[in-house]
């Protein structure tokens, strides 16, 4: 379960906009607590990252999914740059908050996890998606990792 404020929302869906016709991405940073069989995910802040997605990463990923990959660009894929990944780290310990998951923006296509988007995921973090379409905001969507490294919905709660 992830627990996201409105004023979230507002930035990833803000984000989401300013950037099309290309992908955005971010972290999401806050705190996670078990109870019971239920993880719990709060958000407290986003940490907005460029979209680094270039030759390097398309490499790192044909190898990661074992195949060649077809011709992408920054409007159907994200990276973000592990130098950017250490600053919010940093940032987060500051504040005794963790990165907790990431967002990131599918243009003009639903707000449900590709293939590519499965194999860079890591288990324990939440995976919201958000649609965009003709360069407007639609579906916010959250996912995580099962065990078998495969996407599950993920309840999106906003207190």
């Amino acid at each position: 379960m992830l627990h996201l404020a409105q004023a979230h929302w507002q930035a990833i869906r803000a984000h989401a906009e300013r950037t099309y016709p290309q992908e955005c991405c971010g972290l999401l940073l806050g705190r996670t607590t078990s109870t019971g069989d239920e993880t719990i995910r709060t958000v407290a802040e986003l940490w907005a990252a460029e979209n680094a997605w270039n030759a390097e990463a398309a490499a790192l990923i044909s190898d990661l999914l074992n195949h060649p990959q077809m011709s992408h660009s920054k409007g159907d894929r994200y990276w973000i740059d592990p130098a950017e990944m250490l600053a919010a780290m940093k940032h987060g310990r500051d504040r005794q908050l963790d990165i907790i998951g990431v967002y990131h923006s599918h243009p003009d296509h639903p707000a449900m996890p590709s293939e590519c988007d499965r194999a860079i995921a890591w288990p324990h973090y939440s995976y919201i998606i958000v649609s965009v379409s003709q360069g407007s905001a639609q579906d916010l969507l959250s996912w995580n990792l099962d065990q078998n490294h495969c996407f599950q919905a993920e309840a999106l709660i906003f207190p």
